[in-house]
C-alpha cells in the first residue's frame, strides 16, 4: 500500500488523481489532502478517502470542513503553513498538484524529510529547478513528473545511458488558435482561449496552453528533470496530441510515447511505479481511425510567450521565477478582461528585462523576487487599464 499526500485535490489533476487511486484501493491510499476554496468538494473527498490530516485556505473554513466531514480523527489546517503540513505528512509519495508558485514551499519541505514528490504543479521547477533539485539529491529523495509530456520522455529515456540522448522533443496540440491569424489572436476573448482542442484542464493551465507558455514551462521543467541543456530540449507541434514526447538518439534513432490524451495515464504511471496500473475502461487508441499524426514548427511570432521562456532559462538564475510570476498576474488580468491576449506575453518580457536576475539557489531569494515580479506586473496592467 503506497501512501499518498496530495497538494491540490479539487483541480483537475487532483481530482484525476483521486480516480486513480479509487480504482486500487489495494495498491494505494490518501493520508492527507489540501484544496483551496471548493470546500463541498473537498468533504466529499474526505469522506470518500478517509485521509487523516486536510488543509483549506482560510482559517475560516477549517471548522466548516470539520463539521461537515463528521470524523474525530481528521485534523484540519489552513493556509500556507497547512500546505507545507501536508507535504510533510506520514506519506511514501507527495503529489504536486496546486497551479502557481504557491506549491514550492511544501515541496521543498516534503524534500527536505527525503519524500519522494511527483510534480504536475510545473511552477515548482520553473521557480525553483536548481533548489529542488540539490534538495533531492541530498536527501535522496526523488523528483517524478506527472505531466504527459515528461513522463512520455521518462519512459522513453529509461534503460539508455544519458550520453545517447541526442535531443529531447516535447510535444504542443497549438492550442485554440493555432490556425488563427495574429488578428485573430489579438482579439481573443477569455472564452475562446479556454475551448482547448484536447484536454480538459483548469482555466489558468488551458490559458497557459492557448499562449504557448505552459509549452515553455515544460522545457524548463524538462531541463532540470532530464538534466539536458536547453539546446538539447525541442519543442514540435502535434496537434492530435496522440504522440506525447520523443527521444532522438546519437544512432540516429527515435523513441515516442503514444496514448490517447487523458491525463489518468501518465498519473496512473507514476503513482504505480515500478508496476504498470491496468486502465482497461478507458478508450484504447486506434491508430487507423487516425489515419495520420500530423507535426509542425512552432510559430515564435504569433505565440511569443515560448520564445520568451527559452530566454528565461537561458538567462538561468531567477529570471524563470519573475517569469512565471508575472505570467500568473497577466494570465489573471487577462481572464478579468482588464487586457488583452497578446499582453499576457508582452507583459511577461517586459518583467524579465525589468527585474535583474538572482542565482535563485535559497526559498527566500526565489520569493523576494517572485513578489518583485508581481508588483511590477500589476503596474504593468494598471498602466494599460488607464
Amino acid at each position: 500500500m503506497k501512501r499518498l499526500a496530495l497538494l491540490g485535490s479539487t483541480g483537475s489533476i487532483g481530482t484525476q488523481t483521486l480516480d486513480v487511486v479509487a480504482r486500487f484501493p489495494d495498491r494505494l491510499s490518501v493520508v492527507a489532502l489540501a484544496a483551496g476554496r471548493s470546500i463541498d468538494l473537498l468533504v466529499q473527498q474526505c469522506k470518500q478517502f478517509r485521509p487523516e490530516l486536510c488543509c483549506v485556505a482560510r482559517p475560516d473554513d477549517a471548522a466548516r470542513v470539520r463539521e461537515a466531514v463528521g470524523d474525530p480523527k481528521l485534523r484540519v489546517v489552513s493556509g500556507a503553513q497547512g500546505l507545507v503540513e501536508v507535504a510533510t505528512a506520514d506519506a511514501e509519495l507527495v503529489v504536486g498538484a496546486l497551479v502557481g508558485s504557491a506549491g514550492l514551499a511544501p515541496v521543498v519541505a516534503a524534500l527536505e524529510l527525503g519524500r519522494d514528490v511527483a510534480l504536475a504543479n510545473k511552477e515548482v521547477l520553473v521557480t525553483g529547478g536548481p533548489l529542488v533539485l540539490e534538495l533531492a539529491r541530498r536527501t535522496g529523495a526523488k523528483v517524478l513528473p506527472i505531466d504527459s509530456e515528461h513522463v512520455a520522455i521518462a519512459q522513453c529515456i529509461a534503460g539508455h545511458p544519458r550520453d545517447s540522448v541526442r535531443k529531447i522533443w516535447l510535444t504542443a496540440s497549438g492550442g485554440p488558435f493555432r490556425r488563427a491569424s495574429a488578428e485573430a489572436i489579438g482579439a481573443a476573448t477569455p472564452d475562446q482561449a479556454l475551448k482547448h482542442p484536447n484536454w480538459d484542464m483548469g482555466a489558468k493551465i488551458t490559458i497557459d496552453s492557448a499562449t504557448l507558455m505552459n509549452k515553455g514551462f515544460e522545457v524548463i521543467e524538462a531541463r532540470w528533470l532530464f538534466d539536458l541543456p536547453v539546446a538539447q530540449i525541442g519543442v514540435l507541434v502535434h496537434p492530435e496530441s496522440i504522440i506525447h514526447s520523443l527521444v532522438e538518439f546519437s544512432d540516429g534513432a527515435w523513441l515516442a510515447q503514444l496514448g490517447i490524451p487523458d491525463m489518468r495515464i501518465p498519473i496512473a504511471y507514476t503513482l504505480g511505479m515500478p508496476d504498470r496500473l491496468p486502465l482497461p475502461d478507458l478508450p484504447a487508441l486506434d491508430l487507423l481511425s487516425l489515419g495520420a499524426l500530423h507535426f509542425e514548427a512552432p510559430d515564435l511570432e504569433r505565440f511569443p510567450a515560448l520564445r520568451i521562456a527559452f530566454q528565461a532559462l537561458a538567462a538561468g538564475g531567477t529570471a524563470p521565477a519573475a517569469l512565471n510570476a508575472a505570467n500568473e498576474i497577466a494570465v489573471a488580468a487577462f481572464l478579468a478582461r482588464e487586457i488583452p491576449f497578446t499582453a499576457i506575453a508582452e507583459t511577461a518580457e517586459e518583467v524579465l528585462e525589468a527585474l535583474p536576475v538572482l542565482p535563485g539557489l535559497s526559498l527566500a531569494e526565489i520569493c523576494e523576487v517572485d513578489e518583485r515580479a508581481r508588483a511590477h506586473a500589476r503596474r504593468r496592467v494598471e498602466e494599460r487599464l488607464h
